[in-house]
């Protein structure tokens, strides 16, 4: 049983921490690397995926913990390098493990009480989660492989009675021999009684099962539309918020309202030592494109949106640029890790990669980003920079 559940939770680990890879290197890319902007709600399903993993990881942890609780407390604690190892490596897992889904789950919520930087701490737990599980593996791989196919054992009913005419006589210890003629030791019976299991192994399995369908299936719908009519306790509800798009930080949180409502409002791109603003006026006025991209936050929501703008290829092109240059994007926000984002030429050179001045029809709220944002596909929520200000090519 523990096979079994270790195999599951190892998965589980292993989707978060690709996954978990997967958004870290989009917001802070290696310079070398470049990112697929198709298909665009790649990123949705990526980081839909680690959250739902993460929150799976809730009940599988336990189930194996409690298969495995007698052992926890062996005596004597360490009886062999070897098992030391396997110890301190399950001390290490268990306790990274719980912090880390945790502080995951917490972040979901945008609730931080912890004394710590949720984002630096949860990439170096994953490391510190993964190396711990491949020592564990690997002290414990003989019992693993052993098991991992493995009938279970016979119970004493289904043991096959010795086949031959013996001479039985109990000794010291309570123990009786069966000799065939052969003189071959056949079996050797323990007197001691077996105890009774604790549960029986399907219904043990069925409330495993049953606790991971509900705690991925009351928060998935945040993610995955289909299950949104059940999503009781993710943080985001489809279809609510401004123009029907849920809100992660708001232009209070952000203090940019005086500025980006203010009639002089511009937005500058910047191509070496070359600048052009545009006002607002002179972005509509510019060829507009309607395309249909999600917004899919690291939290774990998402929400597919029609949006309407300038494509910023063409915008750059105005500018004097090139499509294959980097971008650097400033917000209005002073403050804040995302204030000022970068954008691949990958992202820069695609048709739908927009300068956003409508939502699902209606002029940006500014709860979205008025008077302009960014969005572009397979790009994480928080690189969709709102409340623009400035566009910088970095290579120029």
């Amino acid at each position: 049983m523990a096979t079994v559940i270790g195999r599951l939770l190892g998965l589980a680990f292993l989707l978060c921490f690709g996954t978990g890879l997967y958004s870290h290197f989009l917001q802070q890319p290696l310079p070398w690397m470049t990112f697929p902007t198709r298909p665009v709600g790649l990123y949705q399903l990526s980081q839909g995926t680690h959250i739902i993993a993460g929150i799976a990881c809730f009940p599988l942890l336990l189930a194996k913990l409690y298969v495995v609780f007698p052992q926890l407390f062996q005596y004597p604690p360490v009886t062999s390098f070897a098992n030391f190892l396997e110890r301190a490596s399950i001390a290490l897992f268990v306790g990274a493990s719980l912090v880390e889904i945790t502080i995951g789950l917490l972040n979901t919520y945008q609730w931080y009480p912890f004394p710590f930087p949720f984002k630096q701490v949860h990439f170096a737990l994953a490391f510190v989660i993964v190396g711990s599980l491949l020592v564990h593996i690997g002290v414990k791989l003989p019992l693993i492989a052993a098991h991992w196919v493995a009938e279970p054992a016979a119970g004493p009913e289904e043991r096959h009675p010795v086949d031959t005419v013996a001479a039985t006589s109990a000794d010291d210890e309570g123990l009786s021999r069966t000799r065939g003629l052969t003189g071959r030791v056949f079996a050797y019976i323990d007197s001691t009684p077996e105890l009774p299991a604790r549960t029986s192994r399907r219904g043990f399995l069925a409330t495993v099962a049953l606790a991971i369908a509900a705690v991925v299936g009351l928060t998935a719908g945040q993610t995955f539309a289909p299950l949104d009519a059940v999503n009781v306790f993710g943080p985001r509800k489809k279809g609510v918020g401004q123009q029907g798009v849920p809100v992660n930080r708001t232009s209070a949180q952000a203090k940019v309202a005086t500025a980006a409502l203010s009639a002089d409002w511009v937005l500058t791109l910047a191509v070496g030592d070359t600048e052009r603003s545009f006002s607002r006026a002179d972005l509509a006025a510019l060829p507009q494109t309607d395309v249909d991209l999600p917004i899919a936050c690291v939290e774990g929501w998402s929400q597919m949106a029609a949006w309407r703008g300038v494509r910023l290829r063409d915008l750059v092109d105005a500018a004097g640029g090139s499509p294959a240059s980097d971008l650097r994007l400033i917000s209005l926000e002073q403050r804040g890790g995302f204030k000022q984002t970068e954008m691949g030429s990958e992202y820069v050179r695609d048709p739908l990669t927009l300068v956003a001045l409508e939502l699902n029809g209606e002029i940006l709220d500014l709860e979205h980003g008025y008077p302009a944002r960014m969005i572009a596909p397979g790009r994480p929520g928080v690189l969709q920079t709102k409340w623009l200000s400035r566009i910088e090519a970095i290579d120029a």
